[in-house]
């Protein structure tokens, strides 16, 4: 049987509204009123009611992750990174699966019927209409890993994409290939089109053009072998610029079946840092997107948030790095 608010009070000798101001976060209840109560609810097994306290102080402590790239196991890291910052905050995850979905307001009506305190979309590759309607119903919302638009009123926690683009073009380059592809993900992905950008501009810059660009359809291993597999049996490709772990690894499995050894015939270079990437069968070499950080900068910034709705918005970028590891031909000696 459940025990009630109203068996607690009658226990603790105190009447049913000091029962709920001692488990209401913030309502003020005298000490001793606290330990009685504290005491009958031990004695009697009592647990608060999580509903009836959402009722009581109109706050769900519903935290909705919002995502659509479910196929790539990077995201397995993002939401145990997310689950974890908001359990330790006393908030719970709310997870919204918006693969089919292209209308934000539908989504929002979603999310509004499970009174969510806050919302972090983590993803690219849903359009700027999602997280400024979200923002325009006055829900708190954090874009992880979205682009940058000062002019959005949107809180943005990532990176710095075209950098990124920058940083392959210059490995590469470095590295002595002059016959280079990029392969990115989605070509609707914002990511996609910031790295392409710097990708490109900073292989100008060094007197190259890309010799293709390709996009995948999405962020899988199937997308990635399907796309290098096109490419290869139109052109020849000395190093490859793929804009994610998951779609590289399909790349290099393509490459590898057409008889091509990598880095001696071929070379690669991933995006994220995911754990398959150092698994020997790949050993790739990589660009380090600190996911850890940005996720749990994004819980940090949106339970402010639930505290502070006026909070002006923010951009917060952190900081990419190659990782080296085999399927990329060394530095030359200088």
């Amino acid at each position: 049987m459940t025990v009630t608010l109203k068996e607690v009070a009658t226990r603790a000798g105190v009447s049913r509204s000091a029962v709920s101001r001692t488990f209401t976060e913030g309502a003020s209840v005298s000490a001793k009123t606290r330990r009685k109560v504290e005491l009958a609810a031990e004695e009697l097994g009592y647990q608060p009611s999580l509903i009836a306290r959402s009722l009581a102080t109109n706050r769900t402590k519903l935290i909705g992750l919002v995502a659509n790239n479910f196929r790539n196991p990077v995201f397995l890291e993002v939401f145990d990174l997310f689950t974890q910052g908001l359990q330790k905050r006393g908030f719970r995850p709310l997870l919204v699966n918006l693969s089919t979905e292209t209308d934000p307001e539908k989504s929002l009506h979603m999310l509004r019927q499970y009174r969510v305190d806050g919302i972090i979309i983590a993803t690219s590759t849903l359009p700027p209409s999602f997280p400024n309607a979200f923002r325009k119903a006055g829900v708190p919302v954090i874009h992880a890993f979205g682009k940058v638009d000062a002019g959005s009123g949107v809180h943005v926690v990532g990176i710095d994409n075209k950098k990124c683009g920058e940083m392959a073009a210059n490995t590469l380059v470095e590295r002595g290939y002059r016959n280079i592809a990029l392969l990115g993900g989605p070509r609707s992905a914002t990511s996609t089109q910031d790295r392409l950008e710097g990708f490109v501009t900073q292989l100008g810059k060094l007197g190259l053009e890309p010799t293709d660009i390709r996009f995948a359809r999405n962020y899988s291993y199937s997308a990635g072998r399907e796309a290098m597999s096109e490419l290869l049996a139109e052109k020849q490709v000395e190093a490859l610029f793929c804009g994610d772990d998951l779609i590289c690894m399909g790349a290099m499995d393509a490459a590898r079946g057409k008889g091509l050894k990598i880095p001696e015939d071929i070379g690669f270079l991933g995006f994220n840092d995911m754990n398959m990437a150092g698994w020997s069968a790949y050993d790739l070499t990589t660009i380090h997107q600190p996911i850890r950080d940005i996720i749990l900068s994004s819980v940090e910034l949106v339970v402010a948030m639930v505290g502070d709705p006026d909070r002006s918005s923010e951009t917060r970028l952190f900081a990419c790095s190659i990782v080296e590891r085999s399927t990329l031909k060394p530095l030359p000696k200088s």
